[in-house]
């Protein structure tokens, strides 16, 4: 078991924000699998993405490698907060009570919206304390379901037209941020964490560190002993854009492209590589801070986790809690039970 701030996964392999993620059904599946310790939700907008037919995927033809051409979800908020309040307030298919986190992978390009979302996700975590108060039985051990919500903001999307990901220049971030740390002030029971993208050079991800450390603050009647930061886990690395398959690469035709855009973000075993080094490279500079609460930030490592070796690498390269998506869009739910078949 991992415990991230309030939230407990175990086993620590969930899904990472992705089109397999995206409706109540697809949630209710990953929910109710044994081989998942958390869920994470599509990443939402307030109001929804306007999908359409050039956001799709296609896969390698001869490895688990993936290139996708998806922006957000377009089911807005309000449906993920409905979905995920069903979720965590009914029975299992096993006839338990759910005691699994959910992330709420959520996204915005206004600093204003996104503070909206996140008032909108602390009353969804209310009304699930109001519910626990009217049903909980401590005999039978039920789990305050507000206690299971976390928030991830996802900053790392390559494939929105004329926006890229705000984590690659942080002076558009930093707002994003600010509403955040503001909102786990006022609540330090709130998880909050960040996807991030694909860095390639280490000053980068010192500079990442370095900005979050700003958030930290010491912690009442520590003494400044002990500090706390607003940032709980970073999940990397999301997918790399800009990259291009041709449809003979997936089993299509010479002379057309993978994907009607052509271009999209990279996942799967092509991105592991990449992921390690970037897993790597966070778990070094955190676990050296000399800040406790940013030696406290937990990894959730993602990228060609297409096996239970490469899950075991993540886990080596410095991740607390290991997430796939490529191999779900490929094998279903059935993907967490073949991450986890050599235990």
């Amino acid at each position: 078991m991992v415990k991230i701030n309030t939230i407990d996964i175990d086993p620590p392999l969930l899904n990472s924000s992705c089109a397999w993620a995206s409706d109540k059904a697809q949630l209710r599946e990953l929910y109710d699998s044994p081989y998942t310790g958390a869920i994470t939700t599509r990443t939402a907008t307030l109001n929804g993405f306007g999908q359409d037919e050039t956001h799709t995927v296609a896969f390698f033809e001869s490895k688990t490698t993936s290139i996708n051409s998806y922006g957000y979800s377009p089911h807005p908020l309000r449906s993920y907060i409905s979905w995920v309040y069903d979720l965590l307030t009914n029975p299992t298919a096993s006839g338990a009570w759910p005691a699994k986190p959910v992330l709420i992978s959520i996204t915005s390009s206004s600093s204003t919206v996104l503070q909206e979302m996140v008032v909108e996700i602390e009353e969804l975590r209310n009304r699930l304390h109001q519910f626990h108060l009217a049903h909980s039985r401590p005999a039978v051990g039920i789990v305050n379901p507000a206690t299971l919500i976390a928030i991830e903001l996802n900053t790392s999307c390559p494939n929105i037209k004329d926006l890229p990901p705000p984590a690659y220049n942080f002076s558009f971030l930093v707002p994003f941020l600010d509403v955040l740390a503001s909102a786990y002030y006022s609540d330090p029971s709130l998880t909050i964490g960040l996807k991030l993208p694909p860095y390639l050079y280490y000053t980068r991800f010192q500079d990442v560190v370095r900005r979050l450390a700003t958030y930290s603050r010491p912690k009442p009647d520590s003494d400044g002993v002990e500090t706390l930061n607003p940032f709980a886990f970073v999940t990397c690395t999301n997918t790399l854009g800009s990259c291009l398959l041709f449809a003979d690469q997936t089993g299509g035709g010479a002379d057309s492209f993978a994907l009607p855009t052509p271009l999209g973000g990279l996942g799967g075993e092509a991105l592991h590589p990449l992921a390690l080094g970037n897993v790597y490279s966070f778990s070094k500079l955190f676990a050296e801070h000399q800040d406790p609460a940013i030696r406290r930030i937990a990894i959730i490592g993602v990228g060609g986790v297409t096996s239970c070796e490469a899950r075991q690498r993540m886990t080596r390269a410095g991740a607390s809690v290991v997430a796939c998506a490529t191999l779900l869009g490929q094998q279903g739910v059935k993907a967490f039970e073949l991450l986890t078949k050599d235990e």
